[in-house]
C-alpha cells in the first residue's frame, strides 16, 4: 500500500523548516512537533502528513464509525482531529454558542504522503500510486533548506474579547456556587478572543507562534481554508500497543528571566494546595476513565503533579497509565476519555454541562485534539490549547483560554491566569 525511503539530513532543524514550506501547496496538511522535547513515550521528532487537490487517497472521513471501521479494516495511516463537541454525539448534551469558525466536528484523512523525522533520518512513506514522486520531493525539500529565509511577519490584528472581565467574574462566580451546592468539584472555564474581517498569514504566524513557545505538541493542521496553528504543552492520550498514556496539565505559573525568582516560581507551583487539589481530581478522573477498558488493576499514576519548565510558563503534569487488550479498537479508548478531563472537569459530564451554560462560544476544536493512527491502530494526540484558529473564508481569527475554577480559586488569579496564557497568542497577532 505504502513505499518507503529514508534519507540521512545534515541539519533536522533547517529541514523541518523546510517541509512545512514545502506543503504549502497542498490543501490538507498535518504537522507535529515535538520541538525537540525528550519525551519518554515520543516515537518522533516531526511528523507530515499531506493530501493534494487531487487527493488519491479518496479516504476522508467524517464520522467516528468510519474512522473506527478504517482502523480495523484499512491498516494505514489516518491524520486529523477530534473537536471538543464531539461530546455532543456521545453524551446527552448540545451547543448552541456562537460559532464563529464553521470546522466540522471531526475530519480525518488519508494522506497520500508522509513525512516523519527522528534524529538524523528523515523516512518517506508514499502511497503506491505516487512513490516515483519521491525523490524528486526529497530534492525539493532539502533544496528549501538550503536556502532558509524567515520573512518578517508584519501584522496587526486588533482582538475583541467575548467576555469582559466584569461578566468573567459573574460567571465565575456561579461556577463556584455549583461547587459549593455540591454539583461539581471543578471545571474548566474558558473564554474566547477574536478578530472579525481579518486576514493572516496562517504559516509565518504558526512559525512565529511556535518560535515563542517552542512546546512539545504543536501543531499546524490546513483543511483546505480551515487552520489550526497550535502550541500545545499537553498530551491527550497515546496508545503504544497494550499501553496507554496520558499526561493532564493542571496548574500554571508565570516565567521569570530571573533565574533564582524564576526557581522560586516552579517551587510555589510545585508547593501550592490549590493547584495540586486542581491536577490530583483530574488524574482521579482520568484514572477512571482509562478503567473503562483497562485490564483489571493495571491502571497506574507514574508521576503525580510534576512541575515542568516551558519558554512561557511552568506547568503542573501528571502521568497516568494502563494496560489494554491488544485486539482493543483504538476508538473505544478516545470514546471512554474524550473530551480528555483536563479540559473539562469533574464530574465530567455535570462539569460539561455547566460549562455550555457559562462560556459564549462553542469551543470547537479548541480543547480538541489533534494527531494520528498509525497501521497498527496506535495513536497519539495532543490536546488543542494555546492555539489560533483561523478561517480564511469568513476571515474569523479565534483563540481561547481558560483556568479550572474549584472551591479554593481567587476569581482575580483565575482571570489573570487566563491573560498569562493568552500571551503568546495575542503578541504573535497584534505584532508586539
Amino acid at each position: 500500500m505504502r513505499k518507503q525511503r529514508s534519507f540521512s539530513v545534515s541539519s533536522p532543524e533547517n529541514f523541518k523548516t523546510a517541509l512545512l514550506e514545502w506543503s504549502k501547496s497542498y490543501n490538507k496538511v498535518v504537522w507535529l512537533d515535538s520541538n525537540n522535547h525528550v519525551d519518554t513515550y515520543g516515537k518522533y521528532d516531526a511528523l507530515l502528513a499531506i493530501s493534494g487537490q487531487t487527493d488519491e487517497s479518496k479516504k476522508s472521513l467524517q464520522n467516528t464509525d468510519e474512522v473506527s471501521d478504517f482502523i480495523d479494516e484499512e491498516k494505514d495511516w489516518l491524520f486529523g482531529y477530534f473537536s471538543y463537541d464531539l461530546k455532543n454525539q456521545w453524551e446527552d448534551l448540545d451547543s448552541n454558542n456562537h460559532d464563529g469558525l464553521g470546522f466540522p466536528v471531526l475530519h480525518f484523512f488519508q494522506p497520500e504522503k508522509i513525512l516523519t523525522l527522528k534524529d538524523d533520518q528523515v523516512q518517506l512513506l508514499y502511497l503506491d500510486s505516487l512513490s516515483s514522486e519521491m525523490e524528486t520531493d526529497y530534492t525539493e525539500i532539502w533544496r528549501l533548506s538550503q536556502n532558509r529565509t524567515t520573512p518578517e511577519l508584519h501584522q496587526s490584528v486588533r482582538i475583541k474579547l467575548r467576555i469582559h472581565k466584569d461578566s468573567y467574574f459573574e460567571k465565575a462566580n456561579r461556577f463556584l456556587e455549583h461547587i459549593h451546592r455540591g454539583d461539581i468539584y471543578e471545571a474548566n472555564f474558558c473564554q474566547e478572543f477574536y478578530a472579525e474581517q481579518t486576514e493572516i498569514d496562517p504559516w509565518e504566524t504558526y512559525r512565529n507562534l511556535n518560535q515563542i513557545s517552542s512546546p512539545p505538541f504543536a501543531a499546524f493542521l490546513r483543511l483546505d481554508d480551515k487552520y489550526l496553528l497550535c502550541a500545545s504543552p499537553e498530551r491527550y492520550l497515546r496508545r503504544e500497543g497494550e499501553k496507554v498514556i496520558s499526561q493532564p496539565i493542571k496548574g500554571t505559573a508565570p516565567r521569570s528571566m530571573d533565574p533564582k525568582e524564576d526557581h522560586e516560581l516552579k517551587k510555589q507551583l510545585q508547593q501550592d494546595p490549590k493547584e495540586r487539589v486542581e491536577n490530583i481530581m483530574i488524574t482521579d478522573l482520568v484514572r477512571n476513565d482509562l478503567s473503562k477498558s483497562a485490564l483489571k488493576g493495571s491502571v497506574k499514576v507514574e508521576e503525580l503533579c510534576g512541575v515542568y519548565a516551558f519558554k512561557q510558563v511552568h506547568q503542573m503534569i501528571s502521568t497516568i497509565t494502563a494496560q489494554v487488550p491488544n485486539e482493543l479498537n483504538s476508538m473505544k479508548l478516545i470514546k471512554d476519555t474524550f473530551p480528555m478531563g483536563s479540559m473539562t472537569g469533574a464530574p465530567k459530564v455535570s462539569a460539561m454541562k455547566i460549562i455550555e451554560e457559562q462560556e459564549e462560544t462553542k469551543r470547537g476544536l479548541y480543547s480538541g485534539a489533534v494527531g494520528y493512527f498509525d497501521p497498527n491502530g496506535d495513536f497519539d494526540f495532543n490536546v488543542v490549547i494555546r492555539s489560533i484558529l483561523y478561517n480564511q473564508t469568513s476571515k474569523y481569527v479565534s483563540f481561547s483560554v481558560g483556568s479550572a475554577i474549584t472551591s479554593k480559586s481567587d476569581v482575580e488569579k483565575e482571570y489573570q491566569e487566563c491573560l498569562l496564557k493568552a500571551k503568546a497568542m495575542r503578541s504573535v497577532l497584534e505584532g508586539s
